[in-house]
């Protein structure tokens, strides 16, 4: 994050910094009655959607491109689409665990995207086709449709414990129901299902197609660890909504949903940290673009 242009930075700072407000205010507000801090942190979630935004706009001007191909601008992205998701259900989901679950979320987001904070870099012609953006926002939609997924499988098995161990106190007004909780879970894998398709169907159709063009071979590119960790989440999300229909019930899908969670947070973020994965659109032979020289 040093290496950031200065107006980026002090951006991203504030961004940091409301969220960390909303989760000190989530986590206070579960030990008070009601839901005092309500609209204070939907409020401050709706500004730091709105700084986030203005960092993008930071990011289209540096790349002349739309901002999803660097992995800290798709952290950006899918940090937005989680806190507008958040904000349009606060509107008919009051409970304090929904909403202290969701903004802690957005903040982890938010540490993750800090650690792969890097200055704007050009980007390869390919990228700025109408296809990769497609496949972008797929990725990213199928990665904000498995963060609410594995909000709400957390919330199930913290409800299914407390109502387990007849602490139902500690759940009556500030959970949503059980059933409604499992229903949003499954809503959530279904959506991360089909816009996970979708990328992996276009990212693949985009290296055969540009396999003349690429560094490296098709073989290479579908069997890159970041493709194979989504195409294993793809089938653990498939499994899913198949044996849902069989025997599969509650605690069975939001474990597995937690596992398919970490599997794809994993392959967005963690492969190009740990395993120098080949799935780039950056263009390695040009330096790194400083925006406060486009001013």
């Amino acid at each position: 994050m040093p290496g950031l242009p200065i107006q980026e930075r002090y951006i991203f700072l504030t961004v940091t910094a409301i969220y960390l407000v909303c989760s000190i205010l989530a986590f206070i507000q579960l030990f008070r009655s009601g839901d005092k801090f309500r609209t204070v942190i939907i409020s401050l979630v709706a500004l730091g959607v709105s700084l986030e935004s203005l960092l993008l706009v930071f990011r289209a001007v540096a790349i002349q491109a739309i901002p999803l191909t660097g992995l800290f601008e798709s952290m950006i992205v899918l940090s937005i689409a989680f806190g507008l998701t958040f904000l349009f259900l606060s509107v008919t989901i009051h409970q304090v665990w929904f909403s202290s679950v969701m903004v802690w979320f957005i903040f982890a987001l938010t540490i993750l995207s800090a650690l792969v904070a890097v200055p704007a870099s050009k980007i390869e012609l390919l990228a700025k086709t109408p296809w990769v953006v497609w496949h972008g926002l797929s990725m990213v939609f199928s990665g904000t449709s498995i963060v609410f997924s594995c909000c709400m499988a957390a919330l199930f098995l913290i409800t299914r414990r407390n109502l387990k161990n007849k602490k139902i106190a500690r759940v009556i007004g500030k959970v949503p129901n059980i059933e409604k909780l499992e229903k949003l879970n499954v809503i959530g894998i279904k959506a991360s299902f089909v816009f996970l398709t979708f990328g992996l169907m276009s990212g693949i159709g985009l290296a055969v197609v540009t396999n003349p063009e690429n560094s490296i071979s098709f073989f290479d590119w579908v069997t890159d660890s970041k493709i194979i960790l989504v195409i294993v989440a793809w089938f653990l999300l498939a499994a899913i909504l198949v044996l849902r229909q069989l025997t599969l019930r509650g605690r069975g899908i939001a474990i597995i949903t937690l596992v398919a969670s970490f599997l794809i947070i994993f392959s967005i973020l963690g492969t190009s940290i740990f395993c120098d994965s080949e799935h780039d659109f950056s263009d390695k032979s040009v330096e790194t673009v400083n925006t406060e020289d486009l001013q």
